[in-house]
Formats: structure tokens, sequence, C-alpha cells
């Protein structure tokens, strides 16, 4: 099975074209490949992984994971503005403890034809920031995706510019186990827009929330 740190690699991997792409595909038939086989690493990894954040007495409730389609145009490229020096943000979370965060910078882009900003952050003291944390919510939070939102792991890219990847983006682990503690997306990460892309709940969550 593969490990929590380990379907993380493996789906960024795939998003990014890491793992040998079909060279005569067309760009976006690859990429959608791609999104699909990771997606389907990280269902056998929550069915039975030794980390899984999902009881086995859970399985049928929230496996396969619920996802909006796969779409390209929502995996456009940002620039990120580090923040010299950072500063310090505390998270409340799932479990009413709070996390001290620090924000790396703004990653900027561009998303259905508007310009957006999300914080980027880092965990309070980590010297060598080696991925993005960038929690967010949207105008489905509490509708159509988890109500506390949703989060993005972005590793930094040698070329300076980075994908802002949304067809990645997933649950927190709370939702799916209430024993986790997740911190919450802060105000300035809620996107005013509705971002049907990524991990999305069930149809029968849909019908009738969660509360």
């Amino acid at each position: 099975m593969i490990s929590k740190s380990g379907w993380r690699a493996v789906a960024v991997a795939l998003a990014l074209g890491g793992l040998g792409a079909c060279s005569q595909e067309p760009p976006d038939v690859a990429y959608i490949r791609k999104v699909a086989e990771a997606r389907t690493q990280k269902d056998q990894f929550f069915r039975g992984g030794s980390d899984s954040p999902v009881k086995p007495a859970d399985y049928d409730t929230f496996l396969p994971i619920s996802y909006f389609d796969v779409d390209p145009a929502y995996a456009p490229p940002g620039n990120l503005r580090l923040l010299e020096p950072r500063t310090k943000l505390v998270m409340p979370t799932s479990t009413g403890k709070l996390r001290d965060m620090e924000r790396v910078g703004y990653i900027e882009f561009t998303l259905k034809g508007q310009t957006m900003r999300l914080t980027a952050f880092a965990e309070a003291g980590e010297p060598a920031v080696s991925r993005l944390f960038v929690p967010f919510s949207d105008l489905t939070s509490g509708t159509e995706t988890y109500q506390a939102g949703r989060y993005m792991d972005i590793d930094p890219q040698s070329s300076g510019v980075y994908i802002v990847d949304f067809n990645a983006a997933y649950h927190p682990y709370c939702y799916y186990n209430a024993e986790y503690d997740c911190p919450f997306p802060p105000t300035e990460n809620r996107l005013k827009t509705p971002v049907r892309s990524g991990e999305r709940l069930r149809a029968s969550e849909i019908l009738a929330p969660r509360r």
C-alpha cells in the first residue's frame, strides 16, 4: 500500500506529467488520464492503507471518493510573491485547538478569466519550505464541497512557476474522521467564486448537507 506521503507524491507526479506520459497523447488528454490515475491510487490507499483516515466501518460511506470532472482549465500557472519576513497566523482547527502557521507568500493566478490570489502557508518555524500548504474555501463550500473548505499542497517548481491545480484539491482528513485535527482556511483564502474541481461531497450529502 502507498503511505500518506507516498500517494501525495504520486498524485503530484501524475498531475504534472512525471510518470511516463505517452508522448503521442495531446497534453490535455494526458493530463486528464494522469489525474484519473492519481485518484485511483488515492482510493486504493484510503481503502486499507495503514495511514488511511477512513475507518473500515466507513468505507461504504466515503469510498470511492467523489470528485468533480477533471478540467485542465482548473490547473492554471501561478506566481509566488514571497513575504520577507514571513508573517504569523494562528489557525483554529476542527478539534478546537490552535495551529501556529506562517504566511510564506501569495500565489497569484488567473482562473476562468478572473485574477485571484491565495495565501500559501507553512508550519511556524519550518526553516526550509519544501511544500506550500494552501487551505481555501469557495462558493461551493457547504453545498457541494465540505463546509470547512479544502486543501491544496503545491510543490515549488525550478522554473519559478507554480501550478495551482484545483483538480488536486482535497477534503481535510477531519471530513472523513473527526479524530483528525485540521486547520480551517483563513478569511483571506475565501474565494468569491465556485470552484467545481477536485474532491466534492457525495450525491447523498448534497441532497442532505452535513450539519
